[in-house]
C-alpha cells in the first residue's frame, strides 16, 4: 500500500504538495495555543485579624433629654435663651404673662381672709352658746329643786327642760358651723395655694443643667395648657454622653448581646471612625412595612462635642473577632472559575464535622487550570474569613476573574466573577 502511495505522490507531485499544505494547517490550528480573554486574579493568604460585624442604622440621642412645659396657660412675654444656649438647674428660661393668675392670688387671699373672719364669728357664737347653755342648767337646776317641793308647777319645770334643750343645740350648732368654718378656710387655703404655684409656674425655670437643642416659643406666644402640656424648651442635659438607637434586623439580632463593642459613622465626618458599646437590646418589636427590627441601645462619650442629636450613623457592631489568625478574602469562599479541575473533590473522612467545609480555588502551575482544595473554615466576617485547615500561609486563592476583551466587544469593563463551576 506504501508503494502504491509512493508512486502515486510521484505522478501528482502538485496535489500531493496541495494535501500537504491543507493537513499541516489542520494540525496547526489544532495544536496551536487558544488565546483566553479573561485572567484568574489572586490573593495571598496570610495571617491577621477576621472581624464579623452586623451592621445597622441609627440616630444619635441625647443620652438625656428633658422636655420642658408649662401647666399655666397664657401668653409668653420674656424668652432668655435661644439655641444652644449652657444652662444650669434653676435658671430662668422664660416668663409667661401673670396678670390673671395674680388676680386669682388675690382674689383666694380675699377668701380666705373671709372664711377666717367667718371662723371667728362663729367662735363668738359657739361662746354665746356655752354662755346660754350654762344660764339655762342652772335655771333647769333650780326649777327642779322648787318642783320638788312643790313651789313650782309641772308647767314651768317643762318649760325649763325646753329652754335648756334649746340651748344645747344652739351649742351644737355653733360648733357645727366652727367646723364648717375650718373647712372653708382649708379650702380656701388650698386654692390659694394652688394659685400661688400656679403664679410660681408663670416663671419657666431649668429642671436640670445642660444645653438648649429646641425651642418652640418666642416672645408674644400664646401657650394653652388646657388638656396637655405644651413643650416650650427640650435640654439635653449631658452633650458629653450621647448614645445611638440602632435598628437591627430580627435575623441579625441574635448575636448582639450587652457590652459588645462598636464602631460607626457619620455622614458629616465620614473619615472618622467613632467607638462605643451595647449598653441595651430592647426586647419591644419594631414592624414597619412586614419587617421587624429591634432597637439597640449604644452608649458613646463626646468629649469633643462633634456628635449633635439627630446625626444618622452607620453603625457596624463587632459580634466576633479572632487575631492573627490564617485569613482568605471571604469571596474567595465564593469564587468559581470558567475552567476547573473536574475531578471529585476529597471527601470527608466519616465522623463528626468539627468546622464546616468549603471550597476554594488555588492558583496552580497552569495559570488556567486552578488546583480546587477543600478548607475548614472559622470565624466568617464580610471581609475576610478565618481558614483551620487546608492551605497554608502563601498560598495565592483565587478571588475573582478579570476581563481581558477590548472595549469595543464588550460594555462592562469591570471585573467578572464567574459563578459556574
Amino acid at each position: 500500500m506504501l508503494t502504491k502511495l509512493g508512486s502515486w505522490v510521484k505522478r501528482h507531485k502538485l496535489w500531493s504538495a496541495l494535501i500537504a499544505l491543507v493537513v499541516l494547517f489542520v494540525v496547526y490550528r489544532i495544536v496551536r495555543p487558544v488565546p483566553h480573554d479573561y485572567e484568574y486574579m489572586g490573593e495571598t493568604a496570610a495571617r491577621g485579624e477576621v472581624v464579623r460585624v452586623v451592621s445597622a442604622s441609627g440616630k444619635v440621642r441625647a443620652l438625656n433629654t428633658i422636655k420642658v412645659g408649662t401647666e399655666v396657660s397664657g401668653q409668653v412675654t420674656k424668652v432668655y435663651v435661644d439655641f444652644n444656649s449652657p444652662v444650669t438647674a434653676g435658671q430662668i428660661l422664660a416668663e409667661i404673662d401673670p396678670t390673671r393668675v395674680r388676680a386669682r392670688v388675690q382674689q383666694t387671699e380675699a377668701q380666705v381672709a373671709l372664711a377666717r373672719a367667718g371662723l371667728q364669728q362663729t367662735a363668738a357664737n359657739v361662746a354665746r352658746a356655752r354662755s346660754e347653755l350654762e344660764i339655762q342648767e342652772r335655771d333647769f337646776a333650780r326649777q327642779r329643786a322648787l318642783a320638788e317641793r312643790g313651789f313650782v308647777s309641772k308647767a314651768n319645770l317643762d318649760t325649763a327642760q325646753t329652754r335648756l334643750n334649746s340651748a344645747r343645740n344652739a351649742l351644737d350648732v355653733a360648733l357645727a358651723q366652727t367646723q364648717s368654718g375650718n373647712a372653708q378656710i382649708r379650702q380656701a387655703t388650698a386654692e390659694l395655694s394652688s394659685a400661688r404655684l400656679d403664679l410660681n409656674r408663670t416663671v419657666i425655670i431649668a429642671p436640670a443643667s445642660g444645653v438648649i437643642i429646641d425651642k418652640l416659643v418666642e416672645p408674644g406666644t400664646t401657650v394653652a395648657a388646657s388638656f396637655q402640656t405644651p413643650n416650650l424648651f427640650e435640654i439635653a442635659a449631658d452633650t458629653t454622653k450621647m448614645q445611638v438607637e440602632a435598628s437591627v434586623d430580627e435575623a441579625d439580632i441574635g448575636q448582639i448581646n450587652e457590652g459588645q463593642d462598636v464602631r460607626f459613622t457619620v455622614d458629616s465626618y465620614p473619615d472618622d471612625v467613632f467607638r462605643a458599646k451595647v449598653r441595651q437590646v430592647r426586647k419591644a418589636p419594631v414592624e414597619t412595612q412586614n419587617v421587624v427590627s429591634y432597637l439597640v441601645i449604644i452608649d458613646v462619650d463626646n468629649l469633643d462635642g462633634k456628635l449633635l442629636p439627630g446625626m444618622t450613623a452607620n453603625v457596624e457592631i463587632i459580634t466576633g473577632a479572632k487575631p492573627n489568625v490564617l485569613r482568605v478574602p471571604t469571596n474567595a469562599l465564593r469564587f468559581r472559575p470558567k475552567v476547573a479541575d473536574r475531578e471529585e473533590a476529597p471527601k470527608d473522612a466519616p465522623g463528626k464535622q468539627q468546622a464546616p467545609r468549603q471550597t476554594l480555588y488555588v492558583a496552580g502551575t497552569d495559570p488556567y487550570k486552578p488546583v480546587r482544595k477543600q478548607v475548614r473554615i472559622g470565624l466568617q466576617g464580610d471581609e475576610y474569613t478565618e481558614i483551620l485547615s487546608g492551605i497554608k500561609a502563601g498560598d495565592t486563592v483565587l478571588v475573582r476573574t478579570k476581563s481581558l476583551k477590548p472595549k469595543a466587544e464588550t460594555e462592562d469593563t469591570e471585573d467578572d466573577d464567574s459563578a459556574a463551576s
